[in-house]
């Protein structure tokens, strides 16, 4: 077996969607000759518990940890926020508008924390593993992020113990859709940029979740290396051990279903105002349903209330991951939220391929020319409209409720066999392979 060290700030017992893409690679690394290593802290800030995501650590997996000292303490008491309760991420606010306070906390955070909170734990990493790898060789190393500054651990580490390095963007760094809202000066700015490029220019192999993303990160290093062939994409995907297998019964009602966080910049207002014109109808009202499942925003709310729809949410703070999978397969509609944002088209979520896995209609609402259109069209597992488009995107609810009424509501999806995690961690492993061997 040849070895690898992952960094990665998040690792179970952590939930939500950051900790699953490592964790289903790791799963299946041994299947491809890798035995993974993890690096994760002791006591990091992590945004919700799920216990049951720890079934899929492998055996015998050799878990470093080391304790990190995150500002998080310090951001609570300023903001006024118990020490108990968990930072949200994506800038979510659940109850209220964001303070002034908050606001404040956020321009620190951006214009003081480069490129991330997590930037304290760079040096004692860096220390704790040279001396950790001198005595333990590896054939690789990996770093996950976001966070970023687990890329700045990995690639110090490169330079000083000359030990093949991957990077793996699971979402953008200066790219990402809340960058802007970090209100950073031409400073800040300008060194994000800068320790971006130098990750992307010093790994040896550069890996993201869309083609989009992929071409985004190849720009962002510039003209340097260019015609290095170290930009890969693998993307997301489903684990087959993760589905369902009794018998799943459907809804009874006409059930929309999100799961996952509801930020501000996926409130979908084009859904909303086309489910308030259907709700006129006393037969589509009757069987509607909107679940939501996850920590949804306040603007959500608001515009939920706003078209008069709050009485048809059927809202569910947190399941934990085997329970969300059943849960996908029972609802009627799998509701499938892009970002609003520039880097729109290079969103895809996780989710997305937990949705195509469940086998149940997708209803997306996204740019119709992005990655997760090209994808829900070449699988047909669903529908996508535009941001705007009411008619379409009303068509296509009205197509799906008739077909509910008619008890044939159901998807004849093809080729998500090849977003399995298993299919995936094998295009990881001939990257690693390729790496390691040069």
């Amino acid at each position: 077996m040849k070895k690898v060290l992952i960094i990665t700030y998040y690792w179970p017992p952590s939930g939500g969607a950051g900790v699953q893409r490592w964790l289903k690679f790791v799963k299946y690394l041994r299947k491809f000759g890798w035995e993974p290593i993890i690096y994760t802290p002791e006591n990091g800030e992590i945004p919700v518990v799920d216990h049951s995501l720890e079934k899929d650590v492998p055996e015998n997996l050799t878990i470093l940890k080391t304790p990190i000292w995150e500002p998080y303490t310090a951001y609570k008491r300023f903001i006024g926020q118990k020490k108990e309760e968990k930072i949200n991420t994506g800038f979510l606010t659940e109850n209220k508008k964001p303070k002034f306070a908050e606001k404040v906390a956020v321009w620190i955070r951006g214009n003081f924390f480069i490129p991330d909170a997590r930037v304290f734990w760079v040096k004692p990493s860096v220390k704790y593993l040279t001396e950790y790898l001198k005595k333990n060789p590896v054939d690789a190393l990996v770093s996950s992020g976001p966070p970023h500054s687990m890329h700045l651990i990995a690639q110090e580490l490169k330079r000083k113990l000359n030990i093949p390095w991957l990077a793996d963007f699971r979402d953008p760094w200066t790219n990402i859709d809340f960058y802007e809202d970090l209100m950073l000066t031409g400073f800040a700015d300008r060194k994000h940029h800068k320790l971006e490029r130098k990750v992307l220019e010093h790994a040896n192999a550069v890996v993201s979740i869309s083609e989009s993303m992929t071409e985004e990160l190849k720009e962002g290093q510039g003209t340097r290396d260019k015609g290095q062939n170290k930009f890969v994409t693998i993307t997301n995907g489903f684990d087959d051990d993760d589905i369902y297998k009794g018998v799943v019964e459907t809804d009874k009602k006409f059930s929309i279903a999100h799961i996952g966080t509801l930020v501000r910049s996926r409130n979908p207002e084009v859904l909303w105002k086309v489910l308030a014109e259907l709700v006129k109808d006393k037969n589509f009202a009757a069987h509607l349903e909107i679940k939501l499942v996850g920590k949804v925003d306040v603007n959500v709310t608001q515009s939920l209330e706003q078209y008069g729809l709050s009485g048809f949410v059927n809202k569910i703070d947190y399941l934990p991951h085997g329970e969300v999978v059943k849960f996908q397969q029972q609802a009627q509609l799998l509701l499938l939220l892009i970002n609003n944002t520039k880097n729109a088209k290079s969103i895809l979520t996780g989710k997305f391929f937990e949705y195509l896995s469940a086998q149940r209609p997708i209803v997306a609402i996204g740019p119709v020319d992005g990655d997760a259109a090209k994808i829900l069209n070449q699988t047909n597992a669903g529908k996508i409209s535009g941001y705007t488009d009411v008619e379409g995107l009303k068509q296509n609810i009205l197509n799906y409720f008739e077909q509910y009424k008619s008890g044939k509501l159901s998807v004849n999806s093809q080729q998500i066999e090849r977003y399995s995690r298993k299919e995936l961690t094998k295009q990881l492993s001939e990257v690693l392979n390729a790496i390691s061997s040069k």
